[in-house]
């Protein structure tokens, strides 16, 4: 691919605090395990948004729409745990 066409980039800011907020999810327990997961969700929406707006060729933009319905699914969406937590009763 040449240069004018790029895909794949240094992850920028809001991507990075999705990564690490997402890690930080599992990795705490529950109401802190929720706040992480929903600033993981929220910094991958910022991140597709940018690219949907400003992506810098069609695959960008494209990548960009993808993670904004991924991003808008999880917000909208209770975790697994969650789900398993009102299966079980809890």
């Amino acid at each position: 691919m040449p240069r004018r066409f790029p895909i794949f980039q240094f992850p920028n800011r809001p991507l990075i605090v999705a990564a690490l907020a997402g890690a930080g999810a599992r990795l705490l327990d529950r109401p802190y395990s929720a706040l992480a997961r929903l600033v993981s969700n929220l910094a991958l929406l910022v991140w597709a948004l940018e690219e949907v707006t400003s992506g810098v060729n069609w695959f960008r933009r494209a990548l960009g729409l993808g993670g904004t319905a991924v991003a808008i699914n999880r917000i909208g969406s209770p975790s697994r745990s969650d789900r398993r937590a009102r299966r079980i009763g809890a």
